[in-house]
């Protein structure tokens, strides 16, 4: 399971980053704490996370060329470094009683623009600290400690937000980079895996689109992954409508919904890493799983179901996002790395300023219920859709056969008429991974 904490260049990495993470987490939760004090409006509140995504929403495919370009880990010094800079700044402006509103603003566009780089480079850097072999575990490992500072973050913040203020917890976040920065500059370039670098030329943006419209194991997992993000993912507006105005509870119970949530990404994180390949029905098995579990969470009659169900609901939330990133990053060209996960992170974060409106109208409108079965079935209907898509782009077809008494259900190519013979003959065919290159 941690098996890729034994190369040090990832294991200075994953340190630097536990510590950043929890100062991350503990920003979100000063920041729009911090508006809502000073202006008493949510909507205000919803204008800085808009600020913060929407650089990633306009500009993500230019910092994807940027990172193909130029050397991941010097790009992670300036990434890292302007990051700290915005933390301590407001720090400064907040501990002074100087801070303003557009402050706050100014600050979560700044990141916003410097996570435009930082996402991509940080994702395809993983690759040449651990090569190929150890990618996908160094993956779910990454998402386990973003997910584990998750439950830690907020939970200091409140702490220091209470007791001493929110500046300190700005001032705790601008610090905590100093750790990713230290094991950046402690790693064995010797040891990292080097990649072919592009090249300054025109046209790379649209090179980089063309490379990822030819290629349906790279188009089809983004356009999945985009509709999840974006229409799925919406759960500061329905889990606060399910506390309020469902179960009539308090911010506990809102607490308490977000820390289930994360204990169970933490655990699909976890399960992640001790699998050795991305497999397609891992990806659409746990997209699937995770559209269903919203609809029928949305329909729970109890307050313990409900709160119960975030945990599976985390768990296949984080197997998609995970497997995706892995099925990515494998089966793309160490030269497209930057701009593919780019374009990947484009649509899964991008899709926030345009997702969380649309689920908040819904929610506002037809009630909570409602509006999270929406976001369940697009999840759900996505999934299906695009299972279909690749099963045709591959040349495959839905196998069920019995094994050991047991059924058991995969996508083999079409060609291989006898597997399911095979497969009750007690035979073992080569698994079908994610890659349907073939179909390319």
């Amino acid at each position: 399971m941690f098996r890729s904490l034994r190369v040090r260049n990832y294991r200075l990495f994953f340190v630097g980053q536990v510590v950043s993470n929890i100062g991350t987490w503990m920003q979100r939760i000063a920041q729009d704490w911090l508006v809502l004090s000073l202006t008493g409006s949510s909507t205000a509140v919803g204008v800085t996370m808009a600020l913060q995504f929407l650089p990633m929403l306009l500009f993500g495919l230019y910092g994807g060329v940027l990172v193909d370009r130029f050397p991941k880990r010097r790009l992670l010094f300036v990434t890292q470094t302007s990051m700290a800079v915005t933390g301590l700044a407001l720090a400064a402006l907040t501990l002074s009683d100087q801070v303003q509103v557009w402050h706050v603003y100014v600050a979560a566009f700044a990141v916003g623009m410097a996570t435009v780089v930082d996402n991509p480079a940080r994702q395809s850097f993983v690759s040449e600290m651990v090569g190929p072999d150890q990618l996908q575990n160094a993956v779910s490992l990454n998402s386990a400690n973003f997910q584990s500072a998750r439950l830690v973050g907020p939970a200091v913040a409140g702490v220091l937000i209470t007791t001493v203020g929110t500046g300190w917890a700005f001032l705790y976040n601008g610090l905590s980079f100093v750790a990713p920065i230290i094991g950046l500059l402690l790693m064995r370039t010797r040891d990292l895996h080097p990649v072919r670098r592009a090249p300054r030329a025109k046209g790379q943006l649209r090179e980089g689109l063309r490379y990822v419209a030819g290629r349906p194991e790279l188009l089809w997992p983004i356009v999945l992954v985009g509709f999840i993000g974006t229409f799925g993912f919406n759960f500061p507006v329905w889990l606060s409508a399910y506390a309020d105005d469902v179960f009539h509870a308090d911010a506990g119970a809102y607490s308490l919904f977000n820390t289930l949530m994360a204990v169970g990404s933490v655990a699909g994180a976890l399960l992640a890493a001790r699998r050795g390949t991305a497999r397609l029905r891992v990806l659409l098995g746990g997209a699937l799983a995770f559209g269903l579990l919203e609809i029928v969470a949305a329909l729970a009659p109890a307050y313990w179901i409900f709160a119960l169900l975030m945990v599976p609901i985390g768990m296949f939330g984080l197997t998609v996002n995970v497997t995706a990133n892995t099925a990515l990053q494998m089966n793309t060209d160490p030269a497209m790395r930057g701009r593919v996960m780019a374009l990947y992170m484009m649509v899964f974060l991008g899709g926030t300023p345009l997702g969380a409106p649309i689920a908040g109208w819904v929610t506002d409108a037809y009630g909570a219920r409602l509006g999270f079965v929406a976001g369940g079935v697009v999840a759900t209907v996505a999934t299906v859709v695009v299972t279909l898509v690749l099963v045709r782009a591959g040349g495959m077809r839905l196998s069920v056969a019995w094994r050991r008494g047991h059924p058991r259900v995969r996508f083999v190519p079409a060609r291989r008429a006898a597997a399911d013979h095979a497969e009750q003959a007690g035979e073992r065919p080569e698994e079908q991974t994610v890659s349907v290159t073939s179909a390319a």
